[in-house]
């Protein structure tokens, strides 16, 4: 890295943080903790707030045993907002793999012993972001029961998050329209954050079960709406099957616009940020295989302003955001480097 490319990182980093910008980011459990690691190195006032409908693998079971919110992507983002070298993290991350606990996680264990001990499934999530010692806020985006309900375009209904993209797949059909069961009502700490946030983000995550949902639940859309933040959709880097084959950026865009309740208060966010980098030929085939393709970008719709950047990183067989890379173009954009967003 050139020495003036390096004094201007150091310098946007350094500002940021003595600004310490109030960040809302919204998503569900691994593409939302991607970013997370990236933006928690600008500002300790980062806020995630975590979609509540998963019901499938060891949040599925707990959900159905106990009675309580499924813990897994809540438990992700906590980690993603830990301390790196905390021993915690291994612990929390540990997942059985023999006898009855077979597919369990520690951390959901965790987080479900905790609801058992505190008022009610916030206080956990409270009491064990205090135990890892994270960096900002982990908030659920609502306490009520969160069901999930898919229409796909073959007419068919489909109940519960994990059901849905799998009968759109295996009916090699799409999803049309997510709703949910019964109203649930934004958490009163959620709706306090975006009010005060200088920044909000949206995604990456599954479209339909898990960026999408925020919007169904009583005050999140209106709330958005009427902040003055800056707000930033994240697009996902590649199509998800069930959910979005065939998917463009823009695509995905009109799907969130299709389920937004308030159509003649202005666009939910400013900017798009999109991945416009390749992939290897090897993790092409990879993913080709489960039917998932990068994301193209597509039509760039107005009145959206575009962050475009080779963003994606190889961690593991998986393809990723680069944190780091998405976290620096965004503070940029707030710092007022509007060369960013074409």
């Amino acid at each position: 890295m050139e020495i003036k490319e390096y004094i201007r990182e150091f310098t946007i980093k350094d500002i940021v943080r003595v600004r310490n910008p109030k960040v809302v980011a919204f998503g569900g459990g691994t593409g939302l903790s991607v970013i997370l690691r990236g933006l928690k190195k600008y500002t300790d006032r980062l806020t995630a707030v975590v979609t509540v409908g998963d019901d499938g693998g060891s949040s599925g079971k707990l959900r159905e045993d106990l009675g309580i919110l499924p813990p897994g992507d809540i438990r992700n983002c906590i980690l993603a907002l830990a301390d790196d070298e905390n021993v915690m993290q291994a612990l929390f991350s540990y997942r059985f793999d023999k006898g009855r606990l077979e597919g369990h996680n520690f951390g959901n264990l965790f987080l479900a012993a905790m609801t058992g001990i505190s008022s009610d499934f916030y206080d956990a999530i409270r009491r064990t972001s205090d135990v890892l010692q994270i960096t900002g806020t982990v908030l659920p985006v609502t306490l009520d029961d969160m069901t999930l309900v898919g229409r796909l375009a073959n007419g068919e209904i489909v109940e519960g998050e994990s059901k849905i993209p799998k009968a759109a797949k295996a009916a090699k059909t799409h999803i049309k329209k997510i709703s949910l069961k019964t109203p649930a009502a934004a958490l009163p700490e959620t709706l306090d954050a975006i009010k005060s946030a200088d920044i909000i983000i949206m995604g990456p995550g599954s479209l339909y079960t898990s960026v999408i949902p925020h919007l169904l639940i009583d005050g999140i859309e209106e709330t958005i709406k009427t902040s003055t933040a800056q707000k930033f959709y994240v697009g996902n880097i590649m199509t998800q099957p069930g959910e979005t084959v065939g998917y463009t950026q823009a695509d995905h865009i009109r799907a969130i616009e299709a389920h937004q309740q308030i159509k003649n208060r202005g666009p939910l966010f400013d900017y798009v940020v999109v991945n416009n980098g390749g992939l290897t030929d090897e993790m092409r085939r990879q993913y080709a295989k489960i039917g998932s393709a990068p994301v193209q970008i597509g039509e760039e719709l107005l009145p959206y302003h575009y962050i475009k950047e080779h963003f994606v990183v190889q961690r593991g067989k998986h393809v990723r955001h680069d944190a780091d890379l998405l976290a620096k173009r965004i503070f940029e954009v707030y710092m007022g480097d509007h060369k960013k967003a074409v």
